[in-house]
Order: C-alpha cells, then structure tokens, then sequence
C-alpha cells in the first residue's frame, strides 16, 4: 500500500516507465490476469507500473457513499462527480500528462491504433464504470475519452480495462520476445491474421498445407497474404473494404 486511497502494484523511483493508474470500486480485481506470463513478467521487471485507485476511499460521510439516482428518473444509480473527481486528482496529481480514458458501452469503439498509441505514450489513467454510468460533467471536465470494447454491456469496466491495459503492456519494449510478433498479427496490417499450424504435420487425417513445408519463404508470404485477405473478407467486410480503399 502506497499513500491513502492507492493500491501501488509495483514501484520505480525514478517513475520513467509506462504507468496504469485504474480508479475503480473493485480493486482486488487487480493485477489479476496482469500479474502471470508476458505481462506479469514485465510488471515484475518494472517494465511498467500499475497503481489503483479504490473509489470508495474518496468518498466522504459515514456511508462512503459513491452513488446517487440520476436527475430526470429512470434506474439504477449514478456514480457521483464530486467523489469521481477526488479519485481523478488523485490519480494525476504526479502524471498530469497521462491519457485518460473512461471503460463505457456508449464510448467510441477500441481499436489497435487506439492500443499502438497508448502503448506509445506514458500511460492511462482508467476509469472503470459501475451502475448506469458516472455524472457526465466529471467526464468532460477532466477531458477523458470515452472508450467501448464493443456493442455489448459488462456489469463493470474492470474488465474492459484488463484488456486495455494487456494489449498495450504487450507493445512496449522488451515484453515480447520476437517483435515480429506484434507486426505480423490481426489489425496491424488492417487484415485479420493469417492461420497457424504446427507439429504434428499429420493430425486426425489432416495435413498441414502443402506450402508451409517447403521451405520457400516467399511463396509462404504470399500464401499467408492471401489468407488473411480471405479471412479478412469473409469475417469482417468492414475492415476489408477499409483494406481496399488504402
């Protein structure tokens, strides 16, 4: 434990090294899934940092209260501005410049450009929503954008900040072994990814094909080409009319 109201999960004097601050009611959800293989390594080796930020250690009264029912009715509750801002200070108050972003089905679509960018950057500070939302003036006050996973809804946004923060940990330098990894995989060519095979040639009757046994780099090239291009039109037509028109 850090100063009052943060969860330091790892810590460098010198504070140089890419940084996740999640504000969140939930945050033994972390490290979680973030603390085992290639990204867990790189927390252990401080590669980056992660820091939470328990919400509720911002609120104030005798009930800690977070939430309030919204203005205008309807259900559910509402996360309070006062108590959102308090934990955003808090969380910028040694790295101003850190992108911030709020975890919302209603935010615009994540992508990998969206990840490349920010693993390029200094870090994020995450806001993981709960209930209906948080007050709309705590958002464009501290200027976050407001980010989605996708057309779907999770009870929380600690989840889609696990994803967020994996895909770009596994960017920055020295996580993956081969950096060829990241070049060759979906998104980054703007095609889905090719499909793999290995050992053994022969499984249950079916072969690997032909071409990736014949040592001919170029003609493997090309045949992998070709199937992400496939793949990328019969999966997606919207990145494959993104792909032609470039």
């Amino acid at each position: 434990m850090g100063d009052a109201g943060v969860n330091l999960l790892c810590y460098d004097k010198f504070m140089t090294l890419w940084q996740a601050k999640i504000i969140t009611l939930f945050p033994e959800i972390f490290p979680g899934p973030l603390g085992v293989s290639l990204v867990g390594r790189a927390l252990a080796e401080h590669i980056w940092q992660l820091a939470t930020y328990p919400l509720r250690d911002f609120a104030q009264g005798r009930h800690r209260t977070v939430d309030d029912t919204p203005f205008g009715g309807g259900a559910g509750m509402v996360l309070r501005p006062d108590v959102v801002d308090r934990a955003m200070v808090a969380a910028t108050a040694d790295a101003p410049n850190l992108t911030k972003i709020v975890l919302t089905p209603r935010g615009t679509p994540l992508t990998q450009a969206h990840i490349r960018a920010w693993a390029a950057s200094a870090g994020l500070v995450i806001l993981c929503g709960r209930f209906e939302g948080m007050d709309q003036r705590v958002i464009e006050h501290h200027h976050m954008s407001e980010i989605s996973l996708g057309d779907f809804v999770l009870a929380g946004g600690e989840v889609a900040a696990l994803a967020v923060i994996e895909a770009c940990v596994r960017l920055l330098p020295g996580v993956m072994g081969d950096t060829a990894s990241g070049v060759e995989e979906s998104f980054e060519q703007g095609l889905l990814e090719y499909p793999h095979y290995t050992r053994p040639a022969d499984w249950g009757g079916n072969s690997v094909p032909e071409i990736l046994l014949s040592g001919h780099h170029e003609k493997i090239r090309a045949w992998r080409q070709a199937q992400s291009e496939e793949v990328t039109r019969l999966r997606r037509p919207d990145l494959w009319q993104k792909y032609k028109n470039t």
